[in-house]
């Protein structure tokens, strides 16, 4: 959420920001000004009303002490009204906060001034590739194919339990899911964050908080009698344990690490882009968070962009990193980089990670603070990753490591599988 005293001083400045997003509701901008201009008018009158009743207060007894009766009642009748005045310009404030709060998470957040213009993927920034591409001449299999081939995944069986993009790993398949979690886990530990096992479940101030609520509603698994939905991804449970938290700077910056399935009600076109684990409802996936000083969150990003680029190595996925442009952003974000790995038998780069700082968004709507020097409260700057989601690790590993006697299994992963291959 956007702190209102930007609307005072930096109008120009937000609307070239909603601009670069492509948001259209402009006139939000304008509404709110307007909107925080009557609640001060209002907060000054109230305040002038408060130290008028004090000072009515003061006097009555003044003129009681002398015994001056009738001008202590004149004043206390004159109190009695100010009193019911005041209760009518908390309740204008209490509205006009109200007001305030719905037009504000109306609007996403600004990108940095790096993030390029455009309106779709095509416009997104290729920042740098890597990696080799595997060269599988005619004999390729998609990984549908080779997943049931090997016995990996039961997309059947996972339409019979539950219904369409909830699949069943089983035998090797399970095996390599839990290796890679395990592997993730470990390299992102061994990269000083700190693990947690969160709940698989929020409450609506968590969703709200990490943005998902109000603008995801729709794309989240509702548990409509207690009222809790089942997370979208680690970041939201992770970033809401220091929700309402003052960190002390010296702490910072705050690095945690944690796996999670994650649900999605996302829907997607029939066809080979939706098939197979290209897009799921459930999948797995291990997630990096920060909190970080707003001096700093920048170079924090950075390295949270060199950190899951060296996983990615390590896997030997040719792979590129994309800055999305503005019309590709998140609601929340305000700069995002997007990992790719290269699909060798779909002939097509397929998303496994975004990388993305959110400023003081999230943390303006969670009250995530830290103490300056001069004992003042800041709100700090938050950010997010995947390191990584699973569901198109998993379809790049099958497809782009098949040979004739299985599947290649990367040497970095291999302690964690405890084979070198994937056999029949």
């Amino acid at each position: 959420m956007l702190q209102i005293h930007m609307f005072r001083h930096e109008k120009e400045l937000i609307l070239a920001g909603l601009k670069k997003k492509n948001f259209k509701d402009l006139h939000i901008v304008d509404e709110i000004i307007a909107v925080d201009e009557r609640r001060r008018q209002v907060q000054t009158e109230n305040d002038n009303l408060a130290a008028s009743l004090n000072t009515a207060s003061k006097n009555i007894g003044m003129h009681m002490a002398k015994g001056e009766k009738a001008e202590a009642e004149k004043l206390k009748e004159m109190v009695s009204l100010h009193k019911e005045k005041a209760k009518e310009l908390n309740k204008s404030l209490s509205d006009l906060e109200t007001e305030m709060m719905d037009l504000l998470i109306k609007l996403p957040n600004l990108p940095h001034a790096s993030v390029p213009f455009g309106k779709t993927p095509e416009e997104n920034e290729i920042v740098r590739t890597g990696g080799v591409m595997p060269d599988l001449k005619e004999h390729k299999q998609p990984h549908w194919e080779l997943a049931d081939k090997y016995k990996l995944i039961d997309f059947e069986l996972g339409n019979k339990i539950t219904g369409s993009g909830f699949p069943v790993f089983t035998g090797q398949g399970a095996r390599l899911q839990r290796a890679l979690i395990n592997y993730f886990l470990n390299y992102n530990i061994d990269g000083g964050y700190q693990e947690f096992c969160p709940p698989f479940m929020v409450n609506e101030a968590s969703a709200y908080g990490t943005g998902q609520l109000p603008d995801k509603e729709g794309q989240m698994y509702h548990a409509v009698e207690d009222n809790l939905y089942l997370i979208p991804t680690a970041e939201v449970p992770v970033t809401n344990i220091y929700r309402d938290t003052i960190v002390p700077e010296a702490e910072l910056p705050v690095k945690m690490t944690a796996y999670s399935p994650c649900f999605r009600r996302e829907a997607g076109s029939y066809g080979k882009d939706v098939r197979g684990l290209n897009r799921v409802h459930q999948f797995d996936k291990v997630e990096i968070v920060q909190l970080a000083h707003p001096s700093k969150s920048y170079e924090q990003l950075e390295g949270m962009v060199h950190h899951v680029e060296k996983l990615l190595q390590s896997l030997e996925l040719p792979y590129r990193i994309l800055r999305l442009c503005g019309g590709d952003m998140s609601f929340t974000s305000a700069l995002t980089y997007d990992f790719e790995v290269y699909s060798a038998a779909q002939e097509r780069w397929l998303e496994v990670s975004s990388v993305s700082n959110f400023e003081a968004f999230q943390a303006n709507r969670a009250k995530i603070r830290y103490r300056d020097t001069n004992g003042k409260t800041q709100l700090l700057h938050t950010l997010n990753g995947s390191s990584l989601a699973l569901p198109r690790i998993v379809a790049c590993l099958l497809e782009n490591n098949q040979g004739a006697d299985g599947i290649h299994v990367p040497f970095a992963l291999q302690p964690f599988f405890g084979k070198n291959k994937i056999t029949l």
